[in-house]
């Protein structure tokens, strides 16, 4: 069965740093690109990050320079490192698999498979 399960949000103050994980099953995570979205309330859902099987990487102006995509294949995890957080980023963090894999796209109809949404809360 075809799985991500994301983890590792919660509270964090502003300035501090979060590692999302998005551990995937019943795929190859090395042919696969996953990518990163945060949804508003009552908003669409934004692209954030993603990363190619190549490792290619990209991001969303609003996370570039604070967010860091990684992956370790053997463990089939793929992390979102958040650093300098803002109250703006608190939203609802989701990770996604496009099994083709050769694209890093911040579009979210470019996945196949999406995991469980995760809160992400930065406040004083």
């Amino acid at each position: 069965q075809l799985q991500l399960v994301a983890s590792g949000g919660g509270l964090v103050q502003p300035g501090g740093s979060l590692r999302l994980s998005c551990a995937t099953s019943g795929f190859a995570l090395d042919y696969t690109t996953i990518g990163w979205f945060r949804q508003y309330p009552g908003k669409e859902r934004e692209g954030l990050s993603c990363i190619s099987r190549s490792r290619y990487t990209d991001y969303a102006d609003s996370v570039k320079g604070r967010f860091t995509s990684s992956r370790d294949n053997g463990e089939n995890t793929a992390y979102l490192q958040m650093n300098s957080l803002k109250p703006e980023d608190t939203a609802v963090y989701y990770c996604a698999a496009d099994l083709d894999g050769r694209s890093c796209s911040l579009s979210g109809p470019s996945y196949d498979y999406w995991g469980q949404g995760i809160q992400v809360t930065v406040s004083s």
